[in-house]
């Protein structure tokens, strides 16, 4: 993994970080996030996979369903965020993944192996953004009041 600063001013940082051939995407911008004590913060992402799982929340069951895509894919898409839960940095992404034959699929992003790049931009918000366990979904999510 390597990153790059490459604005610094008044409480906002933006970072490029750019993940290898093999980097673990969720491990590796976890870690990230956590060595800058970037816990409020919008992230965007392009890229290529050798493997993705997907995960779909299915509200019946309040639990995810896992959709393994073991084939390379293109990223068209990794959007989500940082926000803290429980005092640590949580992070939500996004993601649209286009097959060989251009078929696309998505969801929330499980794990996935990048090949060979995946160029992520990580902007952190000024005020901090915190996670709440909702009762009716069971999930924990962003709330401006918490």
């Amino acid at each position: 993994m390597q990153s790059k600063l490459l604005h610094d001013n008044h409480g906002q940082r933006t970072f490029a970080v750019i993940l290898s051939t093999g980097d673990e995407v969720m491990a590796s911008l976890k870690q990230f996030v956590g060595q800058h004590n970037i816990t409020a913060a919008q992230i965007s992402a392009i890229g290529a996979l050798s493997d993705v799982m997907l995960l779909y929340f299915d509200w019946n069951k309040k639990d995810y369903m896992k959709i393994p895509v073991r084939e390379q894919v293109e990223v068209a898409s990794l959007l989500g965020d940082v926000a803290e839960a429980d005092g640590k940095p949580a992070i939500h992404l996004h993601i649209v993944v286009g097959k060989r034959d251009g078929q696309a699929m998505a969801g929330h992003l499980g794990e996935a192996h990048v090949r060979p790049t995946l160029e992520a931009i990580i902007t952190e918000s000024p005020a901090h953004l915190r996670k709440r366990h909702d009762p009716e979904s069971g999930l924990a999510l962003i709330r401006t009041d918490a």
